[in-house]
């Protein structure tokens, strides 16, 4: 397996902050003028537009000049390039991560870049359109948006917390509102935004004590996932190759709430989940 140095992180790092930000502009001038919204449908709520596919080229190109022996593995686009398969370092890139949002115009999308290496998530940045900043983290060196550091939230109270829960057809809706139902009678309010790397970047910097999604695939997240850690949230989530390969539910929580968020959800019935699922798909 590839070992990274201290330089070659550092190096991209950088570059992976400086694409997200220059890939985050390139599609809120598509969605100002537009031209983002010829429409594509890969399954039924599940959407594709122009922009996803010239921000995803966009950012394959630059990975591929800059470091080409790297592998890529993208939404739209899938794995491609470097040693991915051999265990070398590989970007795992959302080039919009809430479309559905994103062609309606409204303002809850972001751009999602991550690199695994050596065997974890060694650093992630995403652009966040609804502040037009973007969020990053290195392994063990903390979590920023731009300069400033990222802490999430201290509340240790139900009542006055928030959660972000996110849902989509991957999974059966009675679970999801089973929860809702939880959620509610802890007196938890909740919220859900329609993308899950700005669900996780609302608990990294404090603004919600709680994201979960039952499904979700690995380029929605793995930036998200870093840097909620390193912002101090307790997130679970798959095993890396179990995420990489076939995605999972993901959920993150404020430290000081987190024995609460744990005890909630083992009052949900996973045999019952596994059954709805089973049944929905035929």
């Amino acid at each position: 397996m590839t070992s990274f140095s201290e330089d070659d992180l550092d190096e991209r790092y950088a570059f992976a902050r400086a694409l997200a930000q220059s890939t985050g502009e390139r599609a809120l001038q598509l969605q100002r003028s537009g031209t983002a919204l010829s429409v594509s449908n890969k399954g039924l709520q599940d959407f594709v537009t122009n922009a996803d596919r010239e921000c995803e080229a966009l950012i394959r190109a630059a990975i591929a000049d800059a470091f080409p022996e790297d592998g890529f593995l993208g939404e739209e686009t899938g794995k491609a390039g470097g040693k991915a398969g051999g265990g070398g370092p590989i970007w795992v890139i959302d080039p919009i991560d809430g479309t559905n949002n994103y062609m309606r115009l409204l303002p809850d999308w972001g751009v999602s870049i991550a690199l695994v290496a050596d065997g974890d998530i060694a650093l992630g940045a995403i652009f966040d359109a609804t502040t037009k900043t973007v969020f990053h983290a290195r392994r063990n060196h903390g979590a920023f948006q731009g300069d400033k550091p990222l802490s999430a939230s201290k509340n240790d109270n139900p009542k006055t917390a928030l959660a972000i829960t996110g849902h989509s057809r991957r999974t059966p809706i009675a679970p999801y509102l089973d929860l809702l139902s939880r959620l509610h009678e802890h007196g938890f309010d909740h919220r859900r935004i329609g993308a899950a790397a700005l669900g996780l970047l609302r608990v990294a910097e404090g603004k919600a004590e709680l994201f979960h999604e039952a499904h979700l695939n690995c380029w929605d997240v793995m930036a998200g996932i870093l840097i909620a850690e390193e912002a101090g949230a307790v997130v679970e989530r798959p095993a890396l190759p179990d995420l990489l390969l076939q995605g999972g539910a993901v959920r993150a929580s404020a430290p000081e709430i987190n024995a609460t968020v744990a005890d909630l959800f083992r009052m949900m019935e996973p045999d019952e989940v596994s059954r709805q699922f089973r049944e929905q798909q035929g």
